[in-house]
């Protein structure tokens, strides 16, 4: 959706094109939504990671269907909430000097309610779980077994990493954030404001993958085993060809 949209405003700069329709509004809806869920992924992972610590005796809030259903009920709210908010407002429009339609950054009120949903709640709610694993860890003290105290630790550490990349993801929008304040003060917009900040946010997006796969164990096992299954098929030839000349040898 990012290459869409910068490819949008490069045919719009070299050939002076408009994308202004219906499915350029629902798109600049939709890039709002996945935003908020990508957040949402990450409050996804830290709860899991809250029931296997202190509600671990809770089998109910273990089940896969959970963590299947979670992320449609999630898009289906954040959906509801932002479509309430934007829509009364006109939040979504088309910019005719950027070629796409998103968020207007100068509508405050547009601007206030889509950053309170996608970025301020997800980051309280991350907030919060890291909290409450924090003190319930140090209030179990020498209670636990070593093997539960690594896996809690472990899964804290997690829980950390994925806060050091939420953290990223929001001193990114610092810049955009900058021009905002500075468009309040002094109530001239900076052209340049829309690029400037989804720059930071495409970049983002960009090495997201590479830092989950370091951030969670799980992923990084998953690659580590599909690179051990591209050696073992020479080692297998090897082998096989080695037999196969000790039974020529032995024949003779």
């Amino acid at each position: 959706m990012l290459i869409s949209m910068n490819v949008r405003s490069i045919l719009g700069d070299l050939y002076d094109q408009s994308f202004d329709s219906s499915w350029c509004i629902f798109s600049g809806y939709l890039a709002s939504v996945m935003l908020g869920m990508l957040y949402m992924t990450f409050v996804n992972q830290a709860f899991y990671r809250l029931i296997r610590i202190v509600y671990s005796q809770n089998r109910r809030f273990q089940s896969l269907k959970l963590y299947i259903m979670l992320p449609v009920i999630e898009i289906i709210i954040l959906t509801c909430i932002l479509l309430c908010v934007l829509i009364p407002l006109n939040g979504v429009t088309y910019l005719p000097n950027d070629h796409f339609c998103c968020p207007t950054f100068t509508n405050i009120p547009t601007i206030l309610s889509t950053a309170f949903v996608a970025y301020v709640c997800p980051f309280c709610c991350l907030i919060f779980i890291y909290m409450r694993i924090t003190r319930f860890i140090h209030q179990q003290g020498n209670i636990q077994t070593l093997v539960i105290k690594q896996r809690q630790a472990r899964d804290l550490l997690i829980i950390r990493r994925i806060l050091i990349i939420v953290s990223f993801l929001l001193i990114l929008g610092i810049p955009g954030m900058t021009l905002i304040l500075m468009f309040v003060i002094t109530g001239e917009e900076n052209p340049l404001l829309v690029r400037i900040t989804y720059f930071p946010i495409s970049v983002s997006q960009a090495g997201l993958s590479i830092a989950l796969l370091f951030s969670i164990p799980q992923l990084k096992n998953i690659v580590l085993n599909l690179r051990k299954t591209t050696t073992v098929t020479p080692a297998n030839q090897v082998v096989q060809g080695t037999i196969q000349m000790n039974t020529i040898a032995g024949t003779q």
